[in-house]
């Protein structure tokens, strides 16, 4: 989430009217994430969150991801809804961008994750993956492996000035990866980008899972990789077998990994780490001056794929391959 677009009040209390959800009473902006504006949006009916889809949003994908969220909250995972307007129709158009009211989650994503929060965002990852099974449209991962060599092509002159040598740490590891990458895994609608900071939690109760906006078909191990580098780390990007034992178990409960889904988990979590390397070393290189937003350091998943680099098996995050 982040602030790129303004919105006046008069133009968003026109917004919020075409909804039927009562007076416009406060808004706020959101400044967490990279991708779009968010607001938080109090009218008389409660309170929503307004997105604001920016120009890295492609409006076509927009039906895929809020009827993806539809699909799940109607199975009973805790995402926001959107919400409809008098006509019935969920996108609309506000400042010049497409926009759209979804529901407020209560709770409040933890900075410090725990096991047993790791734990819970297992069982609710397998879950989706679970419900989203019977989701109709699809959605190619733009960011997945066939997209990391031209986002890299695309800032890697200036790479060096993140961290000296960074160029040629990157094209060794894309040179490893398209070599061994894992195919013919169970693939399924993912969320692609579960952070801590996109899930809710009373304690360690999951209250909610929300920011669908990388959503895509790809293989369903995949994901778990990536909540693996967002949740089994320390501050100090130091690996905690912990959490990742209590993520992977649950998950694996819930929806048994396959033994090629587990022989593959560590070129996986390598996969992932470098996804979040690239788009984090292109953000930081090529964020507008003045941008509500606050960039994310690169390094943290630079020091994540030197860990995974160095396993070997699946039972390092907590399951024999």
């Amino acid at each position: 989430m982040a602030v790129y677009t303004d919105v006046s009040e008069a133009e968003l209390a026109r917004f919020v009217d075409a909804y039927g959800l009562g007076r416009l009473r406060a808004y706020q902006g959101i400044t967490q994430g990279v991708e779009n504006t968010n607001y938080r949006v109090d009218t008389d009916q409660g309170r929503f969150v307004l997105t604001l889809y920016e120009k890295r949003v492609e409006a076509s994908d927009l039906p895929f991801f809020l009827g993806l969220m539809e699909h799940l909250a109607a199975r009973g995972l805790n995402c926001p809804l959107p919400v409809r307007d008098r006509e019935g129709v969920v996108l609309g158009t506000l400042a010049g961008r497409p926009a759209a009211l979804v529901t407020w989650l209560e709770g409040a994503w933890p900075r410090t994750q725990t096991a047993g929060q790791c734990a819970a965002l297992g069982a609710a990852l397998a879950e989706m993956h679970i419900d989203g099974a019977g989701f109709a449209l699809k959605r190619a991962n733009a960011l997945g492996l066939a997209g990391w060599r031209p986002l890299f092509d695309s800032f890697a002159a200036e790479a060096d000035s993140i961290v000296p040598g960074l160029r040629d740490t990157i094209a060794r590891e894309l040179d490893a990866l398209e070599a061994r990458w894992p195919r013919g895994l169970p693939e399924g609608v993912i969320h692609a980008d579960l952070f801590p900071d996109n899930a809710f939690f009373i304690g360690d109760a999951l209250s909610g899972i929300f920011d669908f906006y990388f959503a895509c078909n790809d293989a369903l191990a995949y994901d778990l990789a990536v909540c693996l580098n967002a949740w089994a780390f320390d501050a100090a990007h130091a690996f905690d077998a912990e959490k990742s034992r209590r993520m992977v178990q649950s998950y694996h409960r819930a929806r048994p990994l396959s033994p090629a889904e587990r022989a593959a988990l560590p070129l996986l979590a390598r996969g992932a780490a470098l996804r979040f390397l690239l788009t984090r070393a292109y953000d930081w290189i090529n964020t507008p001056p003045g941008a509500k937003v606050v960039r994310k350091d690169p390094r943290e998943y630079l020091a994540k794929l030197a860990v995974h680099q160095g396993v070997r098996s699946a039972a390092a995050y907590g399951i024999e391959d």
